[in-house]
């Protein structure tokens, strides 16, 4: 999947086009085993890599800590017999927000979302923990395996909802689509559940996922709702699927890292969880705009902004809020966030206070540099 708007960044990478190309046989449970002698996953990666390799590049400069990130993870996972793996990072210099990994433990990402990282361990944690995961439970072959076992007991071709996978003439069937989206989604899940714990154990705070997960957000990846046919969960539904997984990768990070700052990550990040905003009515022209919100880690206050961008004109640049042209175009408030569930009031008054009328699209979380913790929109506000 390529580009920001077009769908998640954890996804199944373009191996899955070529696979649907060729025949294996079909399992026929829910879920299914793969076969001791599939190797197809395996022949595929060699026959792509000269040409994946081609458009990428070695980790090393200012990528250099996501090699070593990579390095430390691996050292978690189990071999498996009969996938030989040479686990390594490449860049693909697109300034793209993805990432992907071929079945032989070579991780792909692309220049955005390492931008994204950066220097931060924790970060690439949080990016190469879940692409190890796909590696490790071989995660290619079962959605082939799957895929081919709905087609065979639907007779009809799945229709893929994923924009990187290259367009076919497939037949769409409702049922089997959306039977391999929830399939899919799960896969997802999984694959953000095992990477919490691998990340817990070589030494990265599990908050780091959802940081990274709202600042991806905040940049407008990811799919924006929740779908029948989606490849991959949306940002609202991971955070409401992964509390119970945050939690036992929390409890086993404490368990092993007593002292935090001394982690191979260091300290966890601030993480805010900004639940949609509600508008509630106060009086015959009066109404409110009330901004619930829960945040952890947090050491001081951050800022709630309210912004208009009607058009969506302004480009975040990597963790940071875009500068505002015009400041009628945002309203401010500062919160301590203390409670388990603080909520950010905005009056009408407070709006209406601005030189002109603006469409309020967007309320976003900073910290005291500037660099965004979370985002969400509004919903359409009254006259």
């Amino acid at each position: 999947m390529k580009g920001v708007g077009t769908g998640s960044w954890f996804h199944l990478s373009i191996f899955v086009s070529f696979l649907l190309a060729l025949s294996a046989s079909a399992q026929t449970s829910t879920t299914p085993d793969i076969p001791p002698h599939f190797k197809l996953d395996m022949e595929t990666a060699a026959r792509l890599k000269p040409e994946l390799m081609a458009q990428s590049v070695v980790a090393t400069g200012r990528y250099g800590t996501g090699r070593l990130v990579l390095e430390r993870l691996v050292q978690q996972v189990a071999p498996v017999p009969g996938a030989e793996r040479s686990w390594q990072l490449r860049i693909v210099e697109d300034d793209q927000l993805n990432a992907y990994a071929s079945p032989d433990g070579t991780v792909y990402v692309e220049s955005g979302l390492a931008t994204l990282a950066g220097p931060s361990a924790g970060l690439w944690a949080a990016i190469l923990s879940h692409e190890i995961a796909h590696v490790a439970k071989r995660d290619w072959a079962r959605r082939y395996l799957y895929q081919k076992q709905l087609e065979s007991s639907s007779g009809a071709a799945i229709l893929l909802g994923d924009p990187g996978v290259p367009s076919s003439s497939w037949t769409d069937s409702d049922k089997a689509s959306a039977d391999m989206g929830k399939f899919c989604r799960q896969m997802e899940m999984d694959a953000d559940r095992d990477g919490l714990m691998l990340m817990a154990r070589a030494g990265y705070h599990p908050d780091f996922v959802p940081a990274l997960h709202h600042l991806l957000h905040a940049r407008g990846s990811g799919p924006k709702n929740a779908s029948l046919y989606a490849m991959h969960p949306c940002w609202e539904e991971r955070d409401q699927e992964l509390g119970a997984a945050y939690t036992e990768a929390s409890i086993e990070f404490e368990h092993r890292w007593r002292e935090w700052y001394a982690s191979p990550g260091g300290n966890p990040p601030v993480v805010v969880f900004a639940d949609p905003p509600l508008v509630k009515k106060t009086g015959a022209k009066e109404w409110q705009i009330q901004v619930p919100m829960r945040c952890q880690n947090l050491v001081g206050a951050v800022e709630v902004v309210l912004r208009a961008d009607p058009q969506r004109r302004e480009i975040m640049h990597p963790g940071q809020l875009p500068d505002a042209a015009d400041r009628d175009g945002e309203v401010r408030q500062l919160t301590g966030c203390t409670s388990p569930r603080t909520t950010v009031v905005f009056t009408q008054a407070e709006l209406a206070a601005k030189n002109r009328p603006a469409q309020w699209t967007d309320v976003y979380v900073i910290d005291a540099w500037g660099s965004v913790l979370a985002r969400t929109d509004l919903p359409k506000l009254p006259h």
